[in-house]
């Protein structure tokens, strides 16, 4: 796996429609850019793909970790697919292997991390679901995180983002136990 560049994001929301709230959120993405074996090609076997998937995901939680100063208890993943790709390939790095190698490091996760690939330009803005990683239905978590790393992915390249949250989306007033079902 021939990586270009790393990149991590990190933000910290403290208010929302202009109230503050009590717990501040952190919410931190990294995105590694990697060289596509398969770009321009079709491969049936993008098992190389699933093993890139969980080496590159093994890097990127320990990128984003210090930069939470709470436990994750949210996460998502995603990757575009640079135009010379397919989408296939993105899904070959998010799937099989990522999961483990995103929760072993932030003490497990019982629900689906969520997931989004595409196949796009360099500089695309990529939009990252987050979800609880232990209650897929806690409303107050579904969130996202956007990232664009200006010059990626080149053309024959993919750009995998995972994503970690520290809490919930500040002053959240749409959750099971506030709307009307």
């Amino acid at each position: 796996m021939e990586i270009r560049k790393l990149a991590v994001y990190a933000e910290t929301v403290v208010s929302e429609a202009g109230k503050p709230n009590a717990d501040e959120v952190t919410r931190v993405a990294a995105a590694g850019v990697i060289s596509n074996p398969f770009a321009g090609t079709f491969q049936d076997d993008l098992s190389q793909l699933f093993e890139f998937g969980g080496l590159l995901g093994e890097r990127l939680v320990q990128a984003a970790l210090p930069h939470l100063p709470r436990a994750a208890v949210s996460y998502g993943k995603a990757a575009i697919v640079g135009v010379n790709g397919d989408i296939e390939h993105g899904h070959a790095m998010l799937h099989p292997k990522l999961g483990k190698a995103m929760r072993d490091p932030i003490g497990g996760g019982a629900a689906l991390i969520p997931s989004s690939a595409k196949v796009a330009a360099a500089g695309t803005v990529l939009d990252v679901p987050l979800g609880h990683k232990d209650d897929a239905w806690s409303f107050d978590h579904f969130d996202t995180i956007s990232v664009s790393v200006p010059d990626s992915p080149r053309p024959d390249e993919i750009m995998m983002v995972i994503a970690l949250a520290d809490g919930s989306r500040i002053n959240p007033r749409v959750g099971k136990t506030r709307a009307a079902i």
